[in-house]
């Protein structure tokens, strides 16, 4: 909630500069639980926290040649009654004295300014978090694996196969049946000294079949071990989730321990942010499928797909799950990178040029520009401030989607949650 209202304080604050009237600034929706009022703005709590809104006067022109303060009748039309209705609505928020403080009289840059203020105060707000751990902490994505045994792996399971639990027909693992210990410290294979895990996979890899002497540190003494390694299938070096690659290579059985994460510089969170934005379109792409999933979830019993979105329900959920489940700086690593990336997503997904989000109104703001520079290009009377109304029933249609996916992901993150952990 912190989030959205900052978010609006990013419509708010260059409205203000601008001189736009603002008449209401609220966190949440429906009733007014608490307020106060600052000169022309009423600042406020709503009962339902869902999200949060800043009320500007004059958000849409009057009709051609009408008045600002007074439009003629609604048509018979229902979609035009729509557009009129809401333009009657706008006329009656304009008080004598206000007319230059109207939303739709700006310049088209004060309009595109305000409505992505929002959008750009979520994406500070997720570029200062992100950077606060990728600089300090380092990328939970890119950790740095130590030369020391975290796990011992009981059997061989081939990587294509991707299940955890050792079935009858499975071969014991060589580390496990030559003594492994967690806790082991890998000092040398096969007679040459090594010091990071990379060094050590390779060795192994390399190594393939046969009887190999690896050096360990165990309680302060050295002692030698010697596993008859074996040929397993596992990912190539150049293999990735979307196009897994495997051959066979030396296979001992033991897990690196993570001795931290490599730390980012400035481009670096950059270049997370940039792959940030593009994970969050492909997810935004496949959200119509993903609604499927939740549905059969919340209705039909199914596993709920842990890629499937999440209501602000669930997202408080999984912050629980992380305060309760992780201990020290990993609980607070972990919800301060959720933060960033609920921030970066409420951002990318306000830019989706549809009202009633802020891409909409943005997208008038901008048609609005390239209307006024063709005018004066061809010397031609500067046109009317585009009319964004026309766009309502569009607005209400997506409104009614947006709802209706809320209550649905409100409701499976109750039935039937997403879980991080077990």
């Amino acid at each position: 909630m912190l989030s959205i209202a900052l978010h609006e304080i990013g419509h708010l604050v260059p409205a203000k500069l601008f001189g736009i009237k603002v008449t209401q600034y609220m966190v949440g929706f429906g009733r007014t639980v608490w307020s106060r009022r600052r000169g022309d703005t009423e600042y406020g709590i709503k009962a339902v926290p869902l999200g949060g809104f800043i009320r500007m006067i004059g958000m849409f022109p009057p009709e051609p040649g009408g008045d600002p303060n007074r439009l003629r009748k609604a048509s018979t039309g229902p979609i035009q009654a729509l557009v009129e209705d809401a333009r009657r609505a706008a006329s009656e928020e304009i008080q004598p004295g206000d007319e230059g403080r109207v939303f739709y009289r700006k310049a088209w840059w004060k309009k595109l300014i305000v409505m992505l203020g929002g959008p750009a105060m979520n994406v500070i707000l997720a570029l200062m978090l992100a950077a606060g751990v990728l600089m300090t902490f380092g990328n939970p994505e890119r950790p740095v694996l130590a030369p020391t045994v975290s796990q011992v792996s009981e059997c061989v399971i081939p990587a294509s196969e991707e299940r955890a639990t050792c079935e009858p027909t499975d071969v014991p693992a060589p580390a496990a049946e030559a003594g492994f210990q967690p806790g082991d410290q890998i000092v040398s294979f096969n007679g040459q000294p090594v010091t990071s895990w990379e060094q050590v996979s390779a060795e192994i890899r390399a190594a393939g079949a046969g009887t190999a002497r690896v050096g360990v540190e165990r309680d302060g003494q050295q002692i030698t071990l010697t596993p008859d390694l074996a040929l397993a299938e596992r990912p190539t070096l150049d293999s990735t989730v979307d196009d897994p690659q495997y051959s066979e290579v030396g296979f001992l059985g033991v897990m690196p321990i993570v001795s931290g994460y490599e730390k980012e510089d400035v481009g670096g969170v950059l270049a997370w942010s940039g792959n940030f934005i593009v994970r969050v379109g492909e997810a935004m792409a496949g959200i119509p499928e993903r609604m499927g999933n939740v549905w059969d979830a919340s209705f039909g019993g199914a596993e709920r797909d842990p890629d499937t979105p999440v209501s602000i329900v669930g997202a408080g959920r999984i912050g629980g799950e992380i305060v309760s489940e992780l201990e020290g700086a990993h609980r607070v690593v972990t919800f301060i990178m959720l933060l960033a990336t609920f921030n970066m997503a409420i951002a990318i997904f306000n830019l989706i040029p549809l009202l009633p989000l802020d891409g909409g109104h943005a997208a008038g703001a901008i048609w609005e520009g390239i209307k006024r520079g063709f005018a004066r290009v061809a010397r031609r009377p500067a046109p009317r401030p585009v009319d964004v109304a026309k766009g309502l029933p569009i607005a209400y249609g997506v409104a009614f989607v947006l709802i209706g996916m809320a209550v649905l992901l409100i409701y499976a993150d109750i039935v039937n949650p997403i879980r991080l952990f077990g």
